[in-house]
């Protein structure tokens, strides 16, 4: 008789999806956040909605890995934190001072974090 896991692949098909799924949106928060910078001169606005959407997405980041009950080892919830609280402050740097190269930083830790939950 085959166990519960083998024939119900789902948990494993639900953390694969949920990785890519988090990986897709690091991608589009970067991908919003380079065409500000590529296009510094003619933003209009959309420097502020770019990087109200990587806000919304790193809170949700934040808000899992402070959770309980989350499921992950807690080392690995502790850096998300702390990834997520430099995040934020890096936000509000940009928000204050707003230069282009400033967005360095945010485009390059949601992609390299979406590389790292695809494996690459």
């Amino acid at each position: 008789m085959r166990s519960a896991l083998q024939s119900d692949p789902s948990p494993a098909i639900h953390i694969a999806n949920q990785r890519e799924l988090e990986a897709d949106l690091l991608l589009e928060a970067a991908s919003r956040l380079q065409a500000v910078k590529d296009g510094w001169d003619r933003a209009d606005g959309r420097l502020d909605e770019a990087l109200l959407y990587n806000r919304k997405l790193w809170s949700i980041f934040l808000n899992s890995a402070t959770d309980g009950e989350n499921p992950l080892p807690t080392d690995v919830r502790q850096n998300v934190a702390n990834l997520g609280l430099f995040v934020m402050n890096q936000t509000v740097s940009v928000l204050a001072d707003p230069q282009p190269e400033r967005l360095s930083t945010l485009i390059s830790i949601n992609r390299e974090l979406a590389a790292g939950l695809r494996g690459q």
